[in-house]
């Protein structure tokens, strides 16, 4: 067994449940190492409540992102860890 494997699995229990409550701002695009998805997600998050305010609907950014992070904890809590592994550490798959 690769011992990356190991370590990248482990973190699998952790992404999920970041995702599902702090999925709005990447957190677990973060700990998954897809820094460029996590930063996307946050600079959404952030300017939609930064600007919003001013717009007509003005937490639509963050309520898509927080929407976004949800599914995809979903998503990582019920794949198998081999699944988890090939999808984001092998393809490095950014969404979904």
């Amino acid at each position: 067994m690769d011992p990356e494997y190991g370590e990248f699995v482990d973190k699998k229990l952790a992404a999920g449940i970041c995702g599902i409550l702090l999925g709005g701002f990447g957190v677990h695009k973060f700990l998954l190492g897809l820094n460029n998805a996590g930063l996307i997600m946050l600079a959404v998050s952030l300017s939609g409540l930064v600007v919003g305010p001013c717009l007509i609907l003005p937490l639509f950014g963050p309520v898509i992102m927080g929407l976004v992070g949800l599914i995809e904890g979903i998503i990582y809590l019920t794949k198998s860890q081999d699944d988890f592994y090939q999808t984001y550490a092998v393809e490095k798959k950014d969404w979904f």
